[in-house]
């Protein structure tokens, strides 16, 4: 039987939690997630424990955030005038918007708090910061 190795194409049945047990994520009820392993399309932490294994083989692998989404960064939240938020637009804490950087980058936030005169906004990744934990079974290798 074959083994996973860096350049393959694999299909991943996953589950993600949290370290207080709650799911993030799952493939449950879905086609598994495909990748080609190494290539950088998967979270760095969970790339790495693919090669080796086997079709059908299931493991459970704990991903530290600098191997996730990496660290929190205060930098990343950034409070703007109510008034750069078109009024069409119900705030609500959690609500993901995208923003536009000085240099036309689009990047993801969520509003984290607001009040009538300013929105504070988060760049940071939603699972920044976090330990994630995987348990996985390879189901197909290409």
């Amino acid at each position: 039987m074959s083994e996973a190795k860096t350049g393959d194409t694999v299909r991943l049945h996953y589950k993600g939690t949290l370290n207080d047990g709650s799911v993030f994520d799952s493939s449950e009820g879905r086609e598994p997630l495909e990748f080609t392993v190494g290539a950088g399309q998967i979270i760095e932490g969970l790339d790495k424990a693919i090669p080796g294994m086997k079709v059908g083989e299931e493991k459970t692998v704990t991903v530290e955030a600098e191997e996730a989404y990496g660290p929190h960064n205060p930098a990343a939240k950034q409070a703007v005038p109510r008034t750069h938020i078109p009024e069409t637009i119900p705030l609500e804490v959690g609500l993901q918007l995208q923003a536009q950087t000085e240099n036309g980058q689009v990047m993801n936030v969520r509003v984290i708090d607001f009040s009538e005169e300013e929105v504070v906004l988060d760049a940071n990744h939603p699972l920044a910061g976090k330990d994630l934990t995987f348990d996985i079974q390879l189901a197909d290798i290409k």
